[in-house]
């Protein structure tokens, strides 16, 4: 066994604390920068996380949280302008889900949702959001998630009960609207009637 091997070795078996200061043959096995994130933040974790869904809302709202789990998301290829990059890249985004199923949404809401979209849900229940704004997929999924809220907060809106005083001032409105049409249709109708001579023709 030669120098070279046996220093191999001897680095394998050290452990992690030890690797960044190992040496071969007078040269750093390992560097790492001083603007490495582990030294930036020694005591933070490196790692993606995924924050948990938020209480249900006691008013029985939406709170804008949309499960990705319960979702069915394609890409393909978009439309318009981009040159090569649109014949390469599927950055179209087509945002599908079962409305009926969609527990995530409250009842009141889904209820509405299921009469005031019914033209635009495919016969096995699927309701669909497409975006393509951007060249780029989390920009255009960012996008249709947001079109989707907006549609379910659209449903939770509550409209103010017309007021009789104002039922009455539009029927007025209305009803003056309709007498100045047929007075203007009346007049329009005698000019005519002015201009034919004795014989009916008109000059």
């Amino acid at each position: 066994m030669n120098k070279i091997t046996r220093a191999f070795i001897s680095v394998l078996r050290q452990g992690n604390s030890t690797r960044t200061s190992a040496t071969l043959l007078g040269r750093q096995l390992s560097y790492k920068s001083d603007l490495s994130l582990d030294k930036i933040y020694p005591n933070a974790r490196l790692q993606l996380y995924t924050p948990p869904p938020p209480p249900p809302s006691s008013a029985n709202k939406f709170s804008g949280y949309i499960p990705m789990d319960k979702l069915e998301i394609t890409y393909s290829r978009s439309s318009g302008p981009g040159g090569q990059h649109v014949n390469t890249v599927n950055t179209k985004v087509d945002v599908r889900f079962k409305l009926a199923e969609a527990h995530w949404i409250p009842e009141e809401t889904r209820q509405k949702l299921l009469k005031v979209l019914a033209n635009k849900i495919t016969k096995e229940g699927y309701y669909s959001i497409k975006s393509d704004v951007s060249r780029s997929q989390q920009l255009n999924l960012a996008d249709a998630l947001e079109k989707l809220r907006t549609v379910i907060r659209a449903q939770e809106v509550e409209v103010a009960a017309t007021s009789e005083e104002t039922l009455e001032r539009v029927r007025r409105r209305q009803e003056r609207a309709a007498r100045e049409r047929l007075q203007l249709k009346r007049s329009r109708a005698q000019v005519k009637a002015d201009r034919q001579g004795p014989g009916g023709v008109d000059f």
